[in-house]
């Protein structure tokens, strides 16, 4: 059995994560420490804000992840930490305290691409996922369609060229005057609406990119002719309208790909694999192919440290290690 120890670092946004992995896949603690309630008053994540909260809560949330995977500081063999993408004062938080263990601990650093660590959520809600895989990987900031043919090997097959889809969901529940994370509440809302009662666009675009952005202007549009007509507005079903817009369209390019490039395993990942209409269309979608789909818990799904100890894992077997000049980089791509 594999004994690696590895500790997961996490802060590219507005949650401060560790972890605790031993070998691949057997996670011993994963802690999260989110910043949700103090940017809800300003609709949003204030930069500045979230990476003054990281440096309080930095220290003892690994001291936490530590303690709860019952081990010592010394036992670590190794660190993961997110490198990019992500807000660079936060990012440099988690990557100032991973490079000053590294160093006094004597260990092995390991910079982690976010976005390629949601994909690895997936092994460990799934430990008998094993690649190759077709990935649609949905968060706040990005949406793409990931070829993985092994464990350290990735070709994007498409992604947004303009608004992702959770930064969709969050900039009409902002209209709409739904609270912060915009995304669970448009998800909730719209059940107890008719998802067929607008007849939203479709983005049209080739091949397998995505662009949202389209589609929340006509979201936009609609509201605002609403109110200046002095209609009224059933906000159910414009969530459910919008919600099942996007959700067919990332279920559509993600089949279609999984078809032309023959994978029979579908992985979701991100932020957005939490919402219940996307999941429950691309399941349903996979029974009828006889595809395997995956998607992670749903505590996997928001961001954690567990993701990254877990892809940093796998760099480690091919010794992609980093040093100690290693920087953030906010609009690293996959």
């Amino acid at each position: 059995m594999d004994k690696i120890l590895t500790l997961g670092i996490e802060t590219s946004c507005d949650e401060t994560a560790a972890a605790v992995l031993r070998g691949g896949r057997e996670l011993l603690s994963n802690v999260i420490s989110t910043q949700i309630p103090l940017h809800q008053k300003f609709g949003g994540v204030v930069p500045e804000i979230a990476s003054r909260k990281h440096i309080v809560n930095i220290m003892p949330v690994i001291d936490e992840a530590i303690n709860k995977a019952g081990v010592e500081l010394r036992e670590i063999n190794q660190i993961a930490v997110t490198f990019g993408p992500g807000l660079a004062g936060a990012l440099l938080v988690g990557l100032s305290a991973a490079k000053s263990l590294a160093y006094a601990l004597k260990i092995p650093l390991i910079a982690v691409n976010h976005l390629e660590g949601h994909i690895f959520a997936n092994f460990l809600s799934a430990p008998e996922l094993e690649p190759p895989f077709l990935s649609l990987v949905v968060s706040g900031g990005h949406t793409a369609l990931i070829k993985m043919t092994d464990y350290n090997s990735f070709e994007l097959l498409g992604q947004s060229r303009d608004d992702a889809a959770g930064e969709a969901f969050d900039k009409i529940a902002r209209v709409m005057g739904l609270p912060y994370p915009g995304g669970p509440e448009i998800d909730k809302l719209a059940k107890s609406g008719n998802a067929d009662a607008i007849d939203f666009p479709h983005p049209k675009v080739t091949g397998y990119d995505f662009s949202f952005s389209g589609l929340k202007s006509a979201v936009l549009n609609y509201l605002n002719t609403a109110q200046m007509k002095d209609e009224p507005i059933n906000n159910a079903d414009v969530a459910a309208s919008f919600q099942k817009t996007v959700v067919d369209t990332l279920a559509e390019k993600t089949l279609a790909a999984a078809e032309e490039f023959k994978l029979d395993k579908i992985v979701l990942a991100g932020g957005v694999a939490a919402n219940s209409s996307l999941e429950k269309t691309l399941r349903e979608a996979c029974n009828l192919r006889g595809f395997k789909f995956f998607y992670p818990s749903k505590i996997l799904c928001t961001d954690n440290a567990a993701m990254i100890a877990c892809r940093g894992y796998y760099q480690s077997l091919e010794k992609t290690f980093a040093d100690s000049t290693l920087n953030a980089v906010p609009n690293l791509g996959l």
